[in-house]
């Protein structure tokens, strides 16, 4: 069975963040610059 991995970006204020439980007063940024993750999990070989 083909197992299929899609990356999320989660945005807020214009950066990449993971929200805690949902909460958007509770996001921790990741990148600031979304461009730059989503290059990033194409490099790591997502399509």
């Amino acid at each position: 069975m083909t197992k299929i991995l899609f990356p999320a970006i989660d945005l807020k204020d214009g950066e990449c963040v993971r929200l805690k439980l949902g909460d958007m007063d509770q996001a921790t940024v990741y990148n600031p610059d979304p461009g730059a993750q989503a290059k990033s999990f194409e490099d790591q070989g997502f399509k």
